[in-house]
């Protein structure tokens, strides 16, 4: 069975819709053991918010996908979690908490 894209728990497509909306977003890890829950973790707005999100799949329920949230505890409550299926809560929900997308920069410009 082909895995499917475009979908909110693949971590390119929640890459590329965050730096579609002008986030600087780094990938982090994305290896963790079969049995366990988590899937990926990134990186956004490194250097100013700093904001680590982990992909969570099946923590709770099958087919149940989650994320959280740990910046530790400053703009968001430790391990805060939040669960949609619509990249657009995200992205808003980061701006709500103070999480901007980035003016460009020379640190974030690629050369």
């Amino acid at each position: 069975m082909r895995k499917q894209r475009n979908k909110i728990s693949t971590p390119s497509y929640f890459i590329k819709r965050l730096k579609d909306n002008k986030f600087v977003t780094f990938r982090i890890f994305n290896d963790y053991a079969a049995s366990d829950p988590r899937r990926w973790t990134i990186l956004v707005e490194p250097g100013t918010c700093s904001v680590f999100i982990t992909c969570y799949e099946h923590k709770e329920f099958a087919n149940d996908v989650m994320f959280e949230f740990n910046d530790g505890g400053v703009l968001f409550p430790k391990n805060f979690s939040l669960k949609t299926d619509s990249i657009e809560v995200v992205i808003t929900h980061l701006i709500t908490k103070g999480v901007n997308p980035s003016a460009p920069s020379s640190i974030h410009e690629k050369k």
